[in-house]
């Protein structure tokens, strides 16, 4: 798949969304999440013309609505001169059918706008194929339901990706095309499974870097470790995956990784798609979430975030709060404890106290001591150039004493070795 980049259109989108009882938090829209909504449509390159939020009990089975409601936003579109409505909820193929015939405008829903961006922005050939599994898992269930999308030229909103002629094959070349897809991220998987063994067995520590879209990941990364990483104000500026070494002090380098931005609704094909990369998370020895202290809505973002977190990570992994930006708001708004670090990543406020911080979290995954080993195990010494941090070897009268430091797993292996914690 060639994703194209080009903006041959710009879309003029009214949005709609659904508040009703019978949703969860992150099926039901609100004034914040049409914002946002708003926010996904700018970078995609289109254009809000206006917002309608309608509040009902339980959706229309048709036209999710109500089809006096889909009567109001076709007036809307018409007076606006629109031509695309985007809702801020995932639409079944009958409900996108059915507000197609009723407004007369193409119809996308959060999930398609969310892909949208996804396939603009995909510049490896590892995102580019996570993008386009990711489409076509979305689209596949929605053949019969897409009417104006399938028939509109290409480059607009909603049509990058997948092409028309392969959406109107059938279902079995694309279920083909999937599986085909599928199997060269099991690649990708299996060349991060080696890269990741190589880094354990160099007792070398992954930190990743999460955090809601535009909190300031990339920022961060670059200011730490020098990356060009883009850094923009806007939402899913990174989508492919940047590790960089990360010296932290004269004990510890470790491998800082940047990851895709998350999002409250993100489609939950995008997560499967994207697991090759998530699955850094799954492997960290500690995770720094980036959380943008200016945000007003700062705690639900937050949320969003942390279910993420605890999808994606094991359940010990820690986790280093790390508010950013906060040159721009007063210093008794943000809040303090372990594990909650400070900074501003653009301006390179408290980097220090910040990689002080990591290394505190790590040591306590970490064990820096003196080892006294009987010569008759001289051979250990490589074992643990290998597999942890040595400083210095000594060979004295009581034996060999090695100056090191450990993971979790050597330290419970050579306890008894153990002369003293340093």
């Amino acid at each position: 798949m060639e994703a194209t980049f080009e903006k041959k259109i710009i879309e003029r989108a009214v949005l709609v969304g659904l508040n009703a009882s019978c949703f969860t938090d992150e099926e039901t829209a609100t004034e914040r999440s049409l914002d946002e909504l708003e926010d996904l449509l700018e970078t995609a390159g289109g254009f809000c013309t206006g917002k309608v939020l309608q509040n009902r009990h339980t959706p229309d089975s048709h036209s999710f609505i109500g089809e006096g409601k889909a009567l109001e936003v076709k007036m809307l579109v018409e007076a606006t001169g629109s031509n695309m409505v985007v809702f801020d909820n995932e639409l079944s193929p009958g409900n996108i059918r059915a507000l197609e015939e009723i407004i007369g405008v193409t119809v996308l829903d959060r999930s398609a706008l969310i892909l949208d961006i996804f396939a603009q922005r995909a510049r490896t050939k590892e995102g580019r194929l996570q993008v386009e599994l990711a489409q076509y898992k979305y689209l596949l269930p929605r053949l019969s339901g897409m009417g104006a999308s399938l028939s509109r030229q290409g480059g607009g909103i909603g049509t990058r990706g997948p092409g028309e002629t392969q959406l109107e094959s059938d279902r079995r070349h694309i279920r083909e095309r999937i599986n085909r897809l599928e199997e060269e991220l099991e690649q990708v998987r299996k060349v991060r499974a080696v890269q990741r063994e190589r880094r354990m067995k160099n007792s070398v520590p992954v930190v990743a870097i999460v955090g809601y879209t535009n909190a300031g990941k990339s920022t961060l990364l670059n200011q730490l470790t020098g990356a060009d990483i883009p850094a923009n104000n806007r939402l899913f500026d990174t989508l492919d995956t940047t590790s960089r070494q990360l010296k932290v002090s004269d004990d510890l380098d470790v491998i800082l990784s940047d990851t895709v931005g998350f999002i409250a609704k993100l489609p939950h094909h995008l997560v499967n798609a994207f697991h090759a990369t998530l699955e850094e998370l799954e492997y960290a020895d500690l995770l720094l979430h980036v959380i943008d202290a200016a945000d007003p809505n700062m705690e639900q973002h937050s949320a969003v975030v942390n279910r993420l977190i605890r999808q994606l990570a094991r359940p010990e992994t820690p986790v280093l709060k790390v508010y950013n930006k906060c040159d721009r708001v007063y210093y008794d708004d943000i809040p303090r404890g372990r594990d909650i670090v400070a900074i501003s990543a653009k301006k390179g406020i408290n980097m220090e106290g910040l990689l002080k911080a990591i290394e505190t979290a790590l040591a306590r995954k970490r064990h820096h001591v003196l080892l006294r080993l009987p010569y008759s195990m001289g051979g250990t010494v490589d074992t643990l150039h290998t597999g942890a941090k040595v400083k210095s070897v000594d060979y004295t009268a009581e034996g060999i004493e090695i100056d090191v430091v450990l993971d979790e797993i050597l330290y419970g292996r050579f306890r008894e070795y153990v002369v003293k914690e340093l």
